[in-house]
């Protein structure tokens, strides 16, 4: 698979691409016919140090308390913090000591946050950073799990997003579905690959992929 591999450049910084594999995956909730690869964005340092300072310019004029790190973001949430705290003076989060965190998943697959984080989304404002968004299932659950623990959510970013909002709650992204000419996500029961029997190719999640 991976000498089909090809890369998208980010139209405001060429240094910010991501892999795209052509195929039939099949994720949780839908199966897609290409495979997103995000690594370089989050596991290389340079990488997401570059990602994070093009998520600072939309986010420096919004008050940000903690930020929720999903599917491997922790790298780019720290650089994100460390730039938003320590930029200009003038700017609104100076000096503000961001929390980056992650929730944990319990036995049932829900997310929960220990008592010694809570303290740390209690009446806080909020910024969701997630990997990837093709249903809105994952941001969902994760805007009911800040809602309960009384967070206050105040931005949704994907480096990528077949989305635009999620109950009324814009997302930016940084790559979305006009980046990667034909891109398509369908329910597993309306899937036309599965139809004309195309196999699948492999598993995805936010973390990678594992063949069939």
């Amino acid at each position: 698979m991976e000498t089909r591999m090809r890369e998208i450049t980010y139209s405001k910084h060429k240094h910010i691409k991501l892999g795209i594999i052509p195929g039939h995956f099949a994720t949780n909730h839908s199966h897609v016919n290409y495979y997103i690869d995000l690594n370089k964005m989050k596991r290389k340092l340079k990488n997401a140090k570059e990602t994070a300072e093009v998520l600072e310019s939309v986010y420096n004029a919004t008050p940000i308390d903690t930020i929720v790190c999903l599917e491997g973001t922790q790298m780019i949430g720290a650089f994100l913090a460390e730039n938003l705290s320590g930029g200009s003076t003038h700017a609104i989060n100076y000096g503000n000591d961001i929390c980056v965190i992650t929730p944990e998943l319990d036995s049932n697959n829900q997310m929960i946050f220990r008592d010694d984080t809570q303290p740390m989304i209690w009446n806080k404002r909020v910024l969701l950073l997630i990997s990837s968004a093709s249903t809105g299932w994952t941001i969902s659950r994760s805007m009911e799990c800040l809602k309960y623990y009384s967070g206050n959510l105040v931005g949704v970013t994907a480096l990528f997003s077949a989305i635009d909002q999620v109950a009324g709650i814009k997302i930016h992204s940084l790559f979305t579905p006009d980046d990667i000419p034909g891109y398509a996500s369908h329910s597993p029961a309306d899937c036309p690959m599965c139809k004309e029997k195309q196999k699948v190719d492999a598993l995805i999640n936010a973390y990678g992929y594992s063949k069939i």
